[in-house]
């Protein structure tokens, strides 16, 4: 049995586990050492900026350097990042300052560790003996366990420890993500060109590289247009998940159902997810894609409409289903269509656009509800949203997703 991409996946939970304790427990961290709500506004605001620009620079490292190293590289930052506020606490006691060093110094870990775990993914497939199509669905359900359980966790350990020394769980899953991705063979994580030859170093600098995967992603109509959909997507959903939605539950005397809107999206992503994994293979990849888009869409406007809780939560599991069957789709077609040896810049390149999207959601429903309603602020959301369906189904380059054969050898689609 190939442990491979067990051995992956498994690293790839433990790091998502880690960082959805993390996002739960930290906000409350700090608003338990500072008392002040404006304080972890701060840390927040302060390293959303480094986490772009690491999103945006640190691909070329990724594209220079071995996958595998990049990726256990990253997870440790991430690690040491996170340790090292527990550790402080011991010695000097937490200020907004420490919260502020140690989140900029962890966020040079976080988008560069997603784009370096992605980039590995080619090589997984080729080298793991399973499809595309199965690895990404599995990955997408195993995400959404994580998603599941990492908020329960984090409160929890809230409950059980006393302040920082919650972070200590944090830290360890992103250092057993390190140790585990170091079980992937050296030669698995090597930079290779798309018929997984090995590639040549490159002599050019490093910025004359970063020009060159910035060219690539936006000279490809069908990159571009799925950035752009992923974008929006992400922008939406965030929107809803951070403002729409806690006012509505505000409003209707209803906060603890919040939580609940998390759970359902995660469990819709479990079964989507594990759909994806067992029939992806078969049957034409545009179907998928309309059947993902279309349920989406429905997903959203059964939220959008703020009718009762339960509906909104039945619109949040129809989200995560579609997004489970989507999700796991542009996951195959990302390794099928991003040059082998441009992965790193290029989806460093879109992780840095998706890390940037949710606050610009997040202010534009703001704005929305505070001189319109939350309803209208739903609306505006759906329509937004409506906007990137049309788009998806009638552009060109999204129709042609299965890949064409060719003298008996299988070739990307159009790019």
């Amino acid at each position: 049995m190939n442990l491979l991409p067990v051995t992956y996946l498994a690293s790839y939970v433990l790091s998502l586990l880690g960082n959805s304790i993390a996002g739960i427990a930290l906000p409350l961290i700090v608003l338990q050492t500072t008392g002040s709500a404006l304080g972890a506004g701060s840390v927040a605001a302060a390293t959303a900026i480094p986490a772009v620009l690491a999103g945006l620079f640190m691909g070329v490292v990724i594209d220079r350097i071995n996958r595998r190293t990049s990726s256990v590289i990253t997870d440790l930052i991430s690690a040491a990042a996170i340790a090292a506020l527990p550790l402080v606490d011991m010695i000097s006691g937490l200020t907004l300052g420490w919260f502020i060093l140690f989140g900029v110094i962890g966020s040079l870990g976080d988008v560069p560790g997603m784009t370096a775990r992605e980039a590995l993914l080619p090589a997984i497939v080729r080298h793991g003996g399973i499809s595309a199509e199965r690895l990404m669905g599995v990955r997408e359900s195993l995400g959404a366990v994580a998603l599941l359980i990492g908020p329960a966790a984090a409160g929890t350990l809230i409950v059980v420890f006393d302040g920082s020394t919650v972070l200590w769980i944090t830290a360890a899953t992103s250092l057993l993500a390190a140790l585990i991705t170091m079980l992937i063979p050296r030669r698995v994580g090597a930079i290779t060109q798309d018929d997984g030859t090995p590639a040549e170093r490159s002599t050019d600098t490093g910025w004359s590289q970063l020009r060159a995967g910035w060219r690539a992603l936006f000279r490809s109509r069908f990159l571009v247009a799925v950035t752009m959909v992923s974008l929006v997507s992400v922008l939406v959903l965030a929107a809803l998940q951070g403002l729409v939605l806690p006012v509505y539950f505000t409003q209707v005397q209803e906060p603890g159902l919040l939580g609940f809107v998390l759970s359902a999206l995660a469990l819709g992503m479990l079964v989507g997810g594990g759909v994806y994994a067992a029939f992806g293979s078969r049957g034409p990849r545009r179907a998928w894609f309309v059947i993902g888009l279309s349920g989406t869409t429905l997903g959203i406007g059964i939220i959008a409409l703020l009718a009762s809780p339960w509906v909104v939560l039945a619109g949040a599991f129809v989200v995560g289903l579609a997004s489970g069957l989507f999700g796991s789709l542009m996951g195959v077609l990302m390794i099928e269509r991003i040059p082998e040896s441009m992965r790193g810049r290029i989806m460093g390149t879109q992780n840095a656009m998706m890390t940037a999207a949710p606050p610009i959601g997040i202010v534009l429903a703001a704005v929305a509800t505070e001189y319109l309603s939350v309803n209208a602020a739903a609306a505006m959301l759906l329509v937004v949203w409506g906007g990137a369906f049309v788009f998806s189904l009638f552009s060109r380059s999204l129709r042609k997703l299965d890949p064409e054969l060719r003298g008996g050898t299988q070739v990307d689609g159009e790019q």
